[in-house]
């Protein structure tokens, strides 16, 4: 499948969470068993070719995309998690929203030192959980030089600040507009 085909598979909903946004729902793709595939094939290919040596994915269906793409290839994966959900001492930073802050949070014993690890979601907006959850990898060692996204919406700007911040940045799809 090509990236267009990709793309028929994603289902548009208008006005969610609030009115004037269009929001793009992954779910029907991941529910598409040739398209899911397809998707996982096409991200690995990217790792591959930038030599990731871990994957890191970003709660929740950056889990899923990452793990799958991990698990294609042979190589770790890191759990970039919410708050409160990880056994063990973590590291965790606190980021902006758009109406408040969050947290993330990792183990870091399951960042390997100097490890090459390619971030991975399934959306980029406007980036601040990529840049956080990229901060929060590097403090526990790991060499985070690639972001990876199964959907970009290019005019929120998130890839112009992952770039910014010394990311190379692909996505497989991309909707202009929000």
């Amino acid at each position: 499948m090509t990236p267009e085909d990709l793309k028929s598979l994603v289902r548009t909903i208008p006005d969610f969470p609030k009115p004037g946004i269009l929001f793009r729902d992954v779910t029907t793709l991941m529910g598409h068993g040739p398209g899911f595939a397809a998707a996982v094939e096409l991200m690995a290919q990217k790792v591959e070719a930038c030599g990731g040596q871990a994957i890191a994915g970003i709660e929740a269906r950056g889990f899923i995309f990452g793990a799958a793409i991990a698990a294609r290839l042979g190589l770790g994966f890191v759990p970039v998690r919410k708050p409160g959900k990880l056994p063990v001492p973590v590291l965790a930073i606190d980021y902006a929203l758009e109406y408040g802050t969050d947290t993330l949070e990792v183990d870091p014993d399951a960042v390997e030192d100097g490890a090459r690890i390619v971030l991975v979601d399934d959306l980029l907006a406007t980036g601040g959980t990529a840049l956080a959850a990229t901060e929060l990898l590097r403090r526990a060692g790991g060499v985070v030089a690639e972001a990876l996204f199964l959907v970009d919406l290019p005019d929120l700007g998130g890839g112009e600040r992952l770039r910014a911040a010394g990311l190379a940045v692909e996505a497989l799809l991309d909707y202009p507009g929000h």
